[in-house]
C-alpha cells in the first residue's frame, strides 16, 4: 500500500510518499523577495503551478503507480475554509488520482500537519484518542481539541486561539525588521540563542485565548531605541512561547488531562520546544515534519484506505 500526499501552502510546495513508513519527503520554499513579509495569493498559485511538477518528478520518474492520494484541499476543516493556493494541489491529486484509477481523499492543511508531528513524534496511535494539538504557524495560531471521527480520522475542535496576529507573521515581521530573509523562523531563532541574558515577556491573554500583536509592537520599539538584535529575535521567541505556555495552563485546567501536541512550523523553534516539552510533557515534530510538507495526507491517506 502506497499513497501520495500533496500540499500546496502559502509558504511551501510539497508531496510525499507513505508506506507505513515515509519513503519521500520533496518540498520546495516558495520564492519570496528580499524586505517582503509573504506572498499574494495569486502568486502563491502560479509559483505552485510552476514547482508541483519539480516536486513531483523525481516520485513519478520511478512508474510506481499509488494506491491512493491525499490533498490538502483548505486550511481547516471548518466550514467555509478557503485559500486559493490549495487548488493547485487539488487538481494535480485529481489528475494523478484519475489516471492511476486510484481513491483521491481530502484533508486540511491542518488535519495534515497534526498528523505529520505524530509520526514525527512516534504517537500516531494517539489518533485513536482525545488530546490537545497546537497548530503554530503563519497563518494559525490555535489551540485544537482533538478527538477521532467516525473514520478515525482526527477532528478538530477550536478550544483557544490568537485573537489577533499569529505567532508566524509575528516572526516573520520581527525578522524582516531585523534584516533576515522571508520566511524568517530559522534565522531569527539562530540570532535569538546569541542571547543568553534573562528578557522580561508579560504575553497578553483574555481567557484561553492570546494576543501577539504587542510582540511586533514591542520588537519594533527595541530596533528603534537600538538594542541588539539577538536581543529582540529572543523577546520575540520568548513572547510567543509565554503566550502558548499560557493557553496550554489554562486548557489544561478546564478540560482536563490529556496528551499535549504542538504541529506547525513555529514549533520547530529549539527554544518554544525545549520550554514546553518539559512543562508539558508535549510532544513535537523533529523540523522536517514541523514545516508545511505533504506527508500528513499520505499518512492520513493511507491510515483511511488501509487502516494504520
Amino acid at each position: 500500500m502506497r499513497c501520495l500526499g500533496i500540499d500546496t501552502s502559502n509558504y511551501t510546495t510539497s508531496a510525499a510518499v507513505f508506506a507505513g513508513e515515509v519513503l519521500e519527503n520533496r518540498r520546495m520554499l516558495l520564492p519570496v523577495k528580499p524586505g517582503e513579509k509573504g506572498l499574494r495569493q495569486s502568486d502563491a498559485v502560479f509559483h505552485h503551478v510552476r514547482q508541483l511538477p519539480q516536486v513531483l518528478a523525481p516520485i513519478l520518474e520511478r512508474g510506481e503507480a499509488m494506491d491512493a492520494v491525499g490533498v490538502s484541499a483548505s486550511p481547516r476543516g471548518a466550514e467555509g475554509s478557503y485559500m486559493p493556493c490549495f487548488l493547485v494541489g487539488k487538481g494535480f491529486a485529481q489528475a494523478l488520482a484519475g489516471a492511476w484509477c486510484v481513491p483521491i481523499e481530502y484533508f486540511s492543511h491542518q488535519q495534515g500537519h497534526i498528523a505529520a508531528a505524530l509520526y514525527s513524534a512516534g504517537k500516531l496511535d494517539l489518533l485513536r484518542k482525545p488530546f490537545l494539538a497546537f497548530h503554530v504557524s503563519g497563518g494559525t495560531t490555535e489551540a485544537l481539541l482533538v478527538a477521532p471521527d467516525r473514520d478515525g480520522m482526527p477532528k478538530a475542535v477550536l478550544a483557544a486561539q490568537s485573537l489577533d496576529l499569529k505567532a508566524g507573521q509575528a516572526v516573520d515581521r520581527v525578522g524582516v525588521m531585523l534584516g533576515l530573509p522571508f520566511p524568517c523562523g530559522p534565522e531569527l531563532e539562530k540570532l535569538a540563542l546569541k542571547w543568553t541574558d534573562k528578557v522580561s515577556v508579560r504575553p497578553a491573554m483574555k481567557g484561553a485565548d492570546c494576543s501577539l500583536s504587542g510582540i511586533e509592537n514591542k520588537s519594533a520599539a527595541m530596533v528603534r531605541e537600538g538594542r541588539e538584535p539577538a536581543e529582540t529575535a529572543r523577546f520575540c521567541i520568548e513572547s510567543i512561547g509565554a503566550a502558548l505556555d499560557k493557553m496550554c495552563e489554562a486548557l489544561l485546567r478546564e478540560h482536563g488531562s490529556l496528551p499535549v501536541l504542538f504541529a506547525g512550523g513555529v514549533c520547530s523553534n529549539s527554544i518554544l520546544r525545549d520550554r514546553l516539552s518539559q512543562k508539558y510533557g508535549a510532544w513535537f515534530a523533529a523540523p522536517e515534519f514541523s514545516s508545511d510538507n505533504g506527508a500528513g495526507a499520505a499518512i492520513l491517506a493511507y491510515k483511511k484506505r488501509a487502516g494504520l
